[in-house]
């Protein structure tokens, strides 16, 4: 079943991502030397070129900064990254998300790879808080002009590559889901290997998005 932009806070929470709507990763998708500078995300996104349509009574803005580097008083920004704010009006109610987001070039086409700040924390930490283990998610970029595609990779399709013996990746799979364990090196083979197969997006979550105008 694909999901729709609309669902994306279900990026919000760990318990949620677990659902099973994308591919997990236990190790980024990127090494510090595949980072460059850029500002293909810089700015603000919505899932609607007409900023006054509102999606099944939710309005998500996607807002990418590229954070400072180092102190925050000497005004210097690391143009390599990008912190994504991701809020949601959901029937009055402001919901807010945050994650680190890195993009990188594999195969001719770009990469972007995702890791939630929301996980974590000292203050009101819960037991069920404590069985929670952050993990990142990558995704095929296309850029066009003043529009963004994101597409991830459907899980159920990596899960019957993987039963059928088709692929060999490190991985641990406890039933529920699929986690991947392998290096940056091993994951950048495999998007490559598949970064053509509209079979492997086919059924993923994708979402478009349109700079606010």
């Amino acid at each position: 079943m694909k999901m729709k932009t609309r669902n994306i806070l279900l990026f919000a929470t760990i318990t949620l991502l677990l659902s099973g709507c994308v591919v997990f990763s236990f190790y980024p998708l990127y090494t510090e030397s595949d980072l460059f500078e850029n500002d293909l995300l810089l700015g603000e996104w919505l899932e609607d070129e007409n900023p006054d349509i509102v999606l099944n009574g939710e309005n998500d803005v996607w807002k990418f900064t590229h954070p400072f580097l180092g102190d925050e008083k000497d005004r210097v920004r690391d143009k390599k990254r990008y912190a994504l704010t991701l809020t949601s009006n959901d029937d009055g109610e402001v919901k807010e998300s945050k994650f680190e987001v890195h993009v990188i070039k594999l195969a001719d086409e770009y990469f972007l790879d995702f890791y939630t700040e929301d996980y974590g924390g000292t203050e009101n930490v819960t037991l069920a808080d404590l069985h929670l283990v952050p993990v990142h998610t990558f995704a095929k970029l296309t850029v066009a002009e003043d529009k963004l595609e994101i597409r991830w990779f459907d899980p159920d399709w990596l899960e019957d590559l993987i039963k059928e013996n088709k692929i060999r990746i490190h991985h641990e799979d406890n039933g529920d889901f699929i986690l991947l364990t392998a290096k940056p090196k091993e994951l950048q083979k495999f998007v490559s290997k598949y970064v053509d197969s509209e079979e492997a997006f086919e059924d993923g979550l994708d979402v478009e998005l349109f700079r606010k105008k």
